[in-house]
């Protein structure tokens, strides 16, 4: 019974992996599309910004609504919501508009998969569904999970559209084939929200109070957006800037960056627990001062142009992506409760998010600016934030 208890967090796992492999499959094949498609810099920078657009109202919703209806059916939506947008991204790639609505379908299977399935794999790692998980597994396993996904999603899909057959639809195929097997096992995951009667409207539920808690707004806050503006830098603009000593190999070393960046994140979120304990609960700071680091060689790279250099910065940046995503969910458990978890968590990806913004807004300016300079202007923004977290920590307790 202790065995089946335990991996009953496994059951739901696969559904969580998918949607984050759905979300972020697409992001190396940017430079595809700017070569197939012809689109340009700001476009393929749009598709990011539209899948925030789904997202942010995936993320929102889905709790609240999986506190009324449950977890798992939240979940299978999710699921089926990234096979609906592989089968439009698969299907009509010359079509901007309908990209954009594919990755806001994209988006809104995430945002489901942020705000519902780590709220689930969290319960699920805990008495009495499994009794055996250590203190930070609820926050290890979905952070897990989802980098897992997203990492191994954008290494498979570039590798497909780099040397496999029919490279704007081999990787949503692969996609649309593991959601139906991840759909397969979530039949059997328990569900752990007891679905009754709504005492209160959807719009009451809607509100997350615990959004405005001190802690919240001192230390989450500041340090939240630049999760994924730092990693939408790593594989969106390094590759970018690189692209023109890359000639045919431009689709491999983007898939590379996004691999190391969101590989070494994976690598690292095992080791955040102690990191927090060794500093007093400050991994938060160690993950942004990783950022800006990797900033600073990604500023300095723009103008260079190294590969190693691009590498370099990229496998930084995903060490304080890994470090700093599982610091926030760990600050967010401790200061949710169990009804506001789910919302809690939703409000900390979407401000999350908007970082993915970052790259739109970046060659937006570039006409103004180099990119050595815009990216060494948002390490110094990068210090600021730094700043009010560390005088957040110290001024507040959860």
């Amino acid at each position: 019974m202790r065995a089946a208890r335990a991996a009953s967090w496994l059951r739901a796992a696969p559904a969580v992996f998918v949607m984050a492999w759905g979300g972020n499959h697409f992001t190396p094949l940017l430079s595809l599309y700017r070569e197939i498609g012809h689109y340009s810099v700001m476009s393929v920078d749009l598709f990011l910004a539209t899948y925030v657009l789904g997202l942010v109202p995936g993320l929102l919703l889905a709790g609240p609504l999986s506190d009324r209806y449950g977890r798992k059916p939240l979940t299978a939506v999710g699921v089926i919501l990234g096979i609906a947008a592989s089968i439009i991204l698969a299907l009509f790639f010359r079509n901007e508009l309908l990209m954009c609505a594919g990755r806001m379908l994209a988006g809104a299977g995430v945002g489901i998969g942020m705000a519902v399935g780590t709220s689930w794999l969290k319960e699920l790692s805990t008495p009495p569904f499994d009794s055996a998980a250590d203190a930070t597994a609820g926050a290890r396993r979905p952070s897990l999970a989802l980098t897992l996904g997203f990492g191994l999603g954008a290494g498979a899909s570039g590798a497909l559209a780099q040397w496999g057959p029919w490279p704007t639809t081999t990787p949503y195929v692969l996609h649309i084939v593991l959601s139906l097997a991840a759909l397969a096992a979530l039949a059997k995951a328990p569900e752990t929200v007891s679905a009754g009667r709504p005492t209160t409207s959807l719009l009451a539920d809607l509100r997350v109070p615990l959004a405005g808690h001190h802690r919240f707004r001192r230390v989450v806050l500041p340090a939240a957006p630049w999760i994924f503006a730092t990693a939408g830098v790593a594989y969106a603009v390094i590759p970018m800037l690189e692209s023109a000593r890359l000639g045919t190999m431009q689709l491999g070393y983007a898939t590379l960056l996004t691999v190391l960046t969101l590989g070494t994140g994976a690598l690292v979120q095992p080791f955040t627990a102690h990191i927090n304990k060794a500093t007093n609960g400050r991994a938060v700071l160690v993950g942004m001062a990783a950022m800006m680091a990797g900033l600073v060689i990604a500023a300095v790279n723009a103008h260079y142009l190294s590969l190693v250099a691009g590498a370099v910065a990229a496998i930084m940046l995903g060490a304080s992506y890994g470090i700093a995503l599982v610091s926030g969910l760990v600050e967010i458990q401790r200061i949710a409760t169990g009804r506001d978890l789910a919302g809690l968590t939703g409000v900390y990806y979407s401000l999350s998010y908007i970082g993915f913004l970052l790259p739109m807004a970046l060659a937006g300016l570039a006409g103004v600016a180099s990119y050595t300079v815009l990216l060494g202007a948002v390490a110094v923004l990068c210090l600021g934030c730094l700043g009010l977290v560390a005088v957040g920590l110290r001024r507040t307790t959860a």
